[in-house]
């Protein structure tokens, strides 16, 4: 995990870290996930592990903030095409690349939860595992747990 040691977090943003490396560790394919706030910063987030098989990073160039810069960025480009389309509020998207896949999912007041999985992983479990996810952590991700996690994301090395 990125983010940092439990220690003098609240009860609820270590329920979060619990639920995000749940997510992690259990759901097959997943590479790396990121929550990121409204204004696009970085909240939670796994790091990727070691190289995948195929020699390949398991994460975006390695590195959590990219996957959290393109979750924030999809976010950004769904929600102002659904304006133009009069489609309502974005659910989720998903991009299917070569080599991977992003999932990027509301969560609550604009925060997303994006994931980024192997081309081999079966979407329908990693959506069905998004959705959980989301619905456990939508209630708890308050304005100051938000706060809360975003300091402690400073702090981290």
């Amino acid at each position: 995990m990125t983010a940092p040691s439990t220690y003098g977090l609240s009860t609820q943003a270590r329920n979060l870290q619990w639920l995000l490396t749940d997510l992690v560790e259990e759901v097959p394919g997943v590479n790396s996930v990121a929550v990121v706030s409204s204004d696009g910063l970085l909240l939670l987030s796994s790091e990727p592990g070691a190289d995948s098989p195929q020699g390949r990073p398991r994460g975006p160039r390695g590195a959590s903030a990219d996957l959290a810069t393109i979750v924030s960025g999809l976010g950004s480009l769904t929600t102002g095409a659904a304006a133009l389309m009069d489609g309502g509020s974005v659910k989720q998207t998903m991009v299917a690349m070569e080599h991977g896949s992003v999932f990027v999912m509301a969560i609550s007041d604009g925060s997303l939860l994006g994931v980024h999985a192997t081309p081999d992983c079966d979407m329908s479990v990693v959506a069905y595992h998004m959705a959980l996810f989301v619905g456990r952590a939508g209630h708890v991700l308050t304005p100051e747990v938000r706060s809360e996690l975003r300091q402690s994301m400073e702090k981290t090395p």
